[in-house]
């Protein structure tokens, strides 16, 4: 039988050249699992996901962003560092630059403590007031004590923004009082008398806020002198602690201050 009667399924000799299958012989092709992701426009996001944030800037905005966060970050440690050299121990540096750092600090940045501090202060010291008055009828009578710290007390308590006035006048004013006096109440150099009507002022001024006048006298009045007093007690140790300290208030008074012809109405404002 020659290759002629054996039909289409007559096998080829090894020179024979091959049929191509049949299309439908061959089957279709394979489909994806995964499904295909329609393609993006060409340079639509050339860099990937579209940028966020301060990369979202253009170039002339992330430049002002950045010098503006320099800026506030030079303004931080300088500031950290003028608050340090003025809360830590004399040294080079605040001998050199001494006042430029006061500068900075006083009066907005002011800090009433010391690093290294031995005995930090452990007093409460309140200062009080009364005043002598003169009302229409030509008659002299004495008002009693105000306290006039607590009167501050009471107007930062609560306050999320108290002034500095409220916090600092009435306790600086007694510091320099008494760091310009001996303990017999004399003037020791030439800031004494300065502190004396710097001191002075504040109480008239306190006593004509307080309306002192008309609550003496019904009606109107003058004031003709004042006497200060700072009354100052221990702040008790806490109740694991085994020290002992006496609570007993203990006073100063200073002598009585005539006011000023000027100074009489309510203070120089």
């Amino acid at each position: 039988m020659d290759a002629y009667d054996e039909g289409s399924d007559a096998r080829h000799g090894p020179d024979a050249p091959s049929r191509p299958a049949p299309p439908e012989e061959r089957g279709a092709p394979a489909e994806s699992a995964d499904p295909v992701e329609p393609s993006r426009p060409a340079g639509a996001y050339p860099l990937g996901e579209p940028p966020t944030g301060v990369a979202a800037l253009s170039l002339r905005y992330r430049i002002a962003v950045a010098l503006a966060l320099a800026v506030v970050a030079v303004g931080v440690c300088v500031h950290l560092g003028m608050t340090f050299l003025h809360v830590a121990p004399a040294n080079t540096v605040t001998k050199a630059h001494g006042k430029a750092v006061d500068d900075w600090i006083y009066p907005e940045f002011e800090q009433n403590w010391k690093l290294f501090a031995p005995n930090p202060l452990q007093q409460n010291i309140s200062i009080q007031v009364r005043a002598g008055i003169r009302g229409p009828d030509g008659m002299t009578s004495t008002t009693g004590w105000y306290d006039l710290s607590a009167e501050d007390g009471r107007a930062i308590d609560g306050n999320l923004l108290p002034s500095h006035t409220q916090q600092n006048e009435l306790r600086r004013a007694w510091d320099f009082y008494v760091a310009t006096h001996d303990a017999e109440n004399r003037p020791v150099g030439l800031r004494g008398s300065l502190s004396e009507s710097y001191l002075r002022r504040i109480m008239v001024l306190r006593l004509d806020r307080d309306d002192a006048v008309r609550a003496a006298t019904g009606g109107g009045g003058v004031i003709e002198r004042v006497q200060v007093r700072s009354r100052t007690s221990n702040v008790p140790p806490p109740r694991w602690s085994r020290e002992k300290v006496s609570t007993t208030p203990s006073y100063r008074e200073l002598p009585w201050w005539e006011i000023p012809q000027d100074e009489a109405a309510g203070g120089v404002r």
